[in-house]
């Protein structure tokens, strides 16, 4: 009987193709034992038969339609075999050594649940993996003090877990589409009592953002927003969520005001009214 993979690595691509191949090569390179799930929602770039005619290997699941990022990942969990299991965005190249330095670091700390990479810019400089608060938490009265660990969640690019405890949350909450399920995941997992850690000598590098460069600025930060307020109503209190919106509708009014006022003096027109519609799609979201 052949032994398990130490690591299942999902990773979830939507018109990525090329960063999606040249994160698998990566991946085939690096040492330990893995298996590899490309779950890909509907792109239209070619990118499942670009990848199952590269990497044979790799366990494919081609949707007919865009799943989002968090139903698309638990999609593979199902099939995962691995003693830990690892989120990685397709926009991502892992150093030869990082998975078997993120398998050490579990091995040693048992009460570590999730754990970020040390995610770099493509020029090597630090990009931030591992966030300390969560959205709105300056507001919130005692929901977050009786979490495990002090540090809040770790950010998409590169998250390590273990599988059994990924499995008994069953995966990330799918009502969130693609941003917001991994501070979700991380609360859920604190309340478990485990804490989330951060692995510095797994080096992963992350090109940033590319399934959304078709997206609009002010269509993405709607996107972003509404997954805040879906996180707000799962993990606070309602005189918490009154406090954020009565603070973001007085910054919203206030940036409105001010760029108006500025507005005959703007040297790029498109980027403040870009800023005009993001302030009211913010006052419009704290007003419901």
């Amino acid at each position: 009987m052949t032994e398990p993979p130490i690591f299942s690595i999902v990773i979830v691509s939507y018109n990525t193709a090329a960063l999606t191949l040249a994160c698998l090569e990566s991946l085939i390179a690096a040492n330990g034992t893995k298996e590899i799930h490309v779950v890909d929602n509907a792109s239209t770039d070619g990118s499942p038969s670009l990848i199952k005619e590269s990497f044979p290997d790799v366990y494919l699941a081609a949707n007919r339609t865009n799943r989002g990022f968090a139903a698309a990942n638990n999609q593979a969990l199902p099939y995962c075999t691995g003693r830990y299991i690892v989120f990685l965005n397709p926009d991502t190249s892992v150093k030869k050594d990082s998975l078997e330095k993120a398998a050490e670091y579990l091995d040693k700390n048992e009460q570590v649940g999730l754990a970020g990479a040390k995610i770099l810019n493509p020029d090597g400089t630090l990009q931030e993996s591992v966030s300390y608060r969560y959205p709105g938490e300056k507001y919130s009265s005692w929901e977050t003090k009786n979490l495990a660990g002090n540090i809040a969640c770790v950010l998409g690019a590169c998250m390590i877990a273990r599988k059994e405890l990924i499995d008994s949350l069953h995966g990330f909450d799918e009502d969130f589409f693609l941003y917001g399920e991994d501070q979700d995941l991380a609360w859920r997992i604190r309340e478990k009592g485990f804490s989330i850690g951060y692995i510095e000598e797994a080096e992963v590098f992350h090109w940033g953002g590319q399934s959304e460069t078709q997206t609009l600025p002010a269509e993405l930060f709607a996107k972003k927003l509404r997954a805040e307020y879906l996180f707000y109503a799962k993990h606070y209190l309602p005189s918490t969520i009154g406090r954020i919106k009565k603070a973001q509708r007085r910054k919203a009014v206030y940036r409105l005001i001010t760029l108006r006022l500025w507005a005959p003096f703007a040297r790029d027109r498109a980027a403040l009214d870009n800023k005009i519609q993001c302030y009211r799609i913010a006052l419009e979201m704290a007003a419901k």
